[in-house]
């Protein structure tokens, strides 16, 4: 008697994760910073020692650890998300060193900023590697939607009701200061209201997409729908009024009118929400002397550049002065901009690089942006979708944000460049973005396994499908 026939059976090669692709270019990440800190330090006549190889190895050992997080929890993660960062990140860290050299030489030693980013640093990737090991599915954040929601918005609300001894710098209420440090919540509120407006978006989208009025070949929403885009108009107002910080609220704003035009892919949301703005623009220059004195720094600074418009002159002087190929990194004068640190370490870079170097960083920011978006692309379920275009979006267009106005192109706003400014807070924050961000690429570019359609049980048992986004 003859053994029934069974069908064949496809034997399909496990796909490549590249982790070792990833762990490559971190090698090097770490290469290009030590190569940085090489020259910053030859170009500042201080000696080379074998000492500046241990922080190479220090800065490929801490990221070693996010590497592993990753490819023991997220192991389909996009390979060049955490790179790129590492890389972005350890050219911050030579730019914020090679300006305390300055502050050294001139005997200024109240602002240790290369150490305290450099322990910064370390919270931030510890931060990055746990949420990556303990988000086990970034769509267990939709359920929390409401209460992420309202804690960021206590989080924005809690600057603007401390004293201003404990929450004003430069004018504005947007810190917690705390004994031994301070803390920015704006920068984690950003986050907390992108999971809410993406969680939200997603179980109401009948309500933004009902029929309306149609006018000039628009689709106008009904008017009892537009309470969100009024309730997020008047948080950013409110933002803008009570903490004097036109950076976060022009950011939460801009980032909500994102979202809520790729959830319902209708145009008349955009105009009905540029049109909010311009009005709220308008009325803040008329009412509130901050957004006056801004505003007119930005028309003309020199007409006061010893006084409101000395930094942006200093920064323009700075860009002039490096030209296309930059002074070389050590050989400048960044120091000389207020700040230079912080807002305005865009502005350091383009004059010890110059154009081409500020290219180079800005197509390195375009590579997350863009990877953040295929991400968005790839993903199955419409929360991470959401949520992957917020999170790629809020970082163009702080981006965008921070050297518009660097270069004069848009008002001053205060925000900081991500993952290269000195500031806790903004480096905690954005490390956990892109922790999430990496979660969604893990489950976008996760093999599924299904069965194969019209087989027999014989033949499906021995069958196997495997399909990849």
């Amino acid at each position: 008697m003859t053994a029934p026939l069974q069908a064949p059976v496809t034997v399909t090669p496990p796909l490549p994760t590249r982790r070792n692709a990833e762990l490559l270019l971190l090698c090097f990440a770490a290469v290009v910073t030590v190569t940085a800190l090489l020259i910053v330090e030859a170009n500042q006549d201080r000696s080379l020692h074998w000492d500046l190889a241990s922080y190479g190895l220090a800065f490929l050992t801490l990221f070693g650890f996010a590497h592993l997080a990753i490819r023991r929890s997220a192991p389909f993660t996009d390979p060049l998300l955490l790179p790129v960062v590492a890389l972005l990140n350890g050219l911050g860290l030579v730019m914020i060193h090679r300006l305390d050299l300055v502050e050294d030489e001139i005997g200024h030693h109240s602002h240790p900023s290369a150490n305290q980013q450099m322990l910064w640093t370390l919270v931030g990737v510890t931060s990055f590697a746990l949420v990556v090991t303990f988000l086990k599915d970034h769509r267990q954040l939709a359920r929390y939607g409401y209460t992420c929601g309202l804690a960021g918005l206590v989080m924005l609300a809690i600057p603007a009701l401390l004293p201003a001894s404990w929450s004003e710098q430069n004018g504005a209420k947007i810190w917690i200061r705390l004994p031994g440090f301070s803390i920015q919540p704006a920068e984690f509120s950003k986050i907390l209201l992108l999971i809410f407006f993406s969680a939200v978006l997603v179980a109401k989208r009948r309500l933004f997409t009902s029929a309306g009025k149609h006018l000039m070949g628009l689709n106008l929403p009904r008017p009892r729908d537009l309470a969100p885009l009024l309730a997020a108009w008047v948080i950013s107002v409110g933002v803008m009024v009570f903490e004097k910080d036109l950076g976060t609220s022009l950011l939460l704003y801009a980032s909500f009118l994102v979202v809520v035009y790729l959830a319902t892919q209708k145009f008349s949301w955009v105009v009905i929400g540029l049109a909010l703005f311009a009005a709220g623009s308008v009325v803040a220059y008329f009412v509130f002397n901050h957004v006056r004195v801004r505003v007119q720094t930005w028309w003309d600074p020199f007409a006061d550049p010893e006084g409101s418009g000395y930094q942006m002159v200093q920064s323009l002087f700075s860009f002039a002065t490096g030209g296309i190929f930059g002074t070389g990194l050590g050989n400048g004068q960044p120091d000389t901009v207020p700040a230079a640190s912080t807002d305005f370490i865009i502005a350091a870079f383009g004059e010890e690089l110059g154009l081409v170097g500020l290219a180079a960083i800005l197509m390195l920011y375009t590579i997350v942006i863009i990877r953040g978006l295929r991400t968005a692309i790839a993903t199955r379920d419409s929360f991470g979708k959401l949520l992957a275009a917020g999170l790629a979006s809020t970082l163009a267009i702080q981006l965008f944000i921070v050297v518009g106005g660097v270069t004069k192109l848009i008002p001053l706003t205060g925000l900081t460049t991500p993952w290269m400014s000195y500031g806790g807070s903004s480096l905690l924050a954005n490390y956990v973005l892109l922790a999430i961000l990496a979660r969604i690429s893990h489950c976008a570019r996760r093999p599924l396994r299904t069965r194969a359609r019209n087989t027999t049980p014989i033949a499906a048992a021995g069958t196997e499908v495997i399909e990849r986004v």
